[in-house]
């Protein structure tokens, strides 16, 4: 049997897609999985080396670059897959779960988009509103009658190529602090990690700092350094990869709701989570290792990427209550946690 997975939404998506993905693996055995996701997306599931092939989208937002994914399409076709699933179920996913030719074709039944959108499917399943965005594609399984794991855990594996940089950079495992997100609205703010990192040091821990590679977050790191200027930060990395195999080596992981949470996650590091806007019951990860802290309600609502509140909602989360979670994390493994060794290839 060949099953082809889709998922076209963010890196964090694709991260919260893996639970569903192991499900698939193990209801279906012997069963040669591909995924379909966007370019960028990619290396995060290139190493799993129990996916059969993961297949790198050529995609650009708003537009349809037909020329180049065609091709791609054609040759997906040629693979005569027995069943897929649309994990984003949405206008650009539809027409590509039709076009890939599989002859069971599952997606979430989702309001809006281009009339005939359900008609690319063969069966569409409604879900449940509110839940963990993980179980919400374990529940869509439940269609082809997979049953939900009792411990969903999200995967992700190091590119061993990556190993040698990453320990150059992080040579011992630190405390990684990411301060960026995609979204305005979900950073905290910077002086407040400058106050964690007063706390932190003074208590001696090791924090290191990163952000991501968008002008606007390279503005933000350069922010950051003025005024912290004794605090490590990572260079620029030169891809995803490479940021996977940091992360990998890291003691425990803070951000706000962004991808990389995820990644570390999926890469074995406990985590705190920083939640303002996103609510932590849909979008954090999953386990007792990983923590969060919640702001009040914040009024600023899905459509805006920058906080319209005169505080913003993210500035209510002190970092005396991100110090007391650190320590809460330390406490519980006092032993320095030893990197996740790169996965084999396939």
């Amino acid at each position: 049997m060949k099953i082809l997975a889709i998922q076209f939404r963010y890196l964090g998506d694709a991260a919260l897609m893996t639970p569903a993905l192991r499900a698939i693996k193990e209801h279906f055995p012997g069963v040669a999985l591909h995924v379909l996701v966007a370019k960028e997306v990619a290396p995060l599931l290139e190493h799993l080396p129990w996916l059969e092939r993961v297949w790198a989208f050529p995609r650009m937002r708003g537009k349809a670059r037909l020329a180049q994914s065609w091709p791609l399409i054609r040759e997906l076709r040629r693979q005569r897959f027995d069943r897929s699933v649309d994990f984003s179920a949405n206008d650009r996913s539809a027409l590509i779960s039709l076009a890939c030719g599989a002859s069971q074709r599952l997606a979430a039944a989702r309001p809006g988009g281009f009339f005939g959108r359900r008609f690319c499917y063969t069966q569409t399943l409604a879900l449940p509103r509110g839940g963990h965005q993980a179980l919400s594609n374990l529940h869509l399984l439940s269609a082809w009658g997979i049953a939900l794991p009792e411990a969903p855990q999200i995967e992700i594996c190091v590119d061993p190529a990556c190993a040698g940089l990453a320990e150059q950079l992080v040579p011992r495992p630190i405390i990684l602090c990411h301060i960026a997100t995609s979204q305005p609205k979900k950073e905290w703010p910077l002086n407040s990690w400058v106050e964690l990192y007063r706390h932190a040091s003074a208590a001696g821990h090791e924090l290191m700092f990163s952000t991501g590679v968008t002008p606007r977050e390279r503005v933000l790191v350069e922010q950051f350094k003025k005024l912290a200027p004794d605090a490590p930060v990572l260079p620029v990395l030169p891809d995803l990869a490479t940021f996977l195999a940091v992360i990998g080596r890291a003691r425990l992981f803070v951000c706000g709701d962004t991808g990389p949470l995820h990644f570390a996650a999926g890469l074995g590091v406990p985590t705190i989570g920083l939640f303002g806007p996103s609510s932590p019951r849909i979008w954090a990860p999953l386990g007792r290792q990983h923590r969060t802290a919640q702001s009040k309600e914040c009024g600023c609502g899905g459509d805006t990427a920058v906080c319209l509140r005169a505080n913003p909602c993210m500035a209510a989360i002190s970092p005396k209550t991100v110090f007391e979670l650190i320590s809460q994390a330390l406490a519980e493994s006092p032993t320095r946690r030893e990197p996740k060794a790169p996965c084999g290839q396939k």
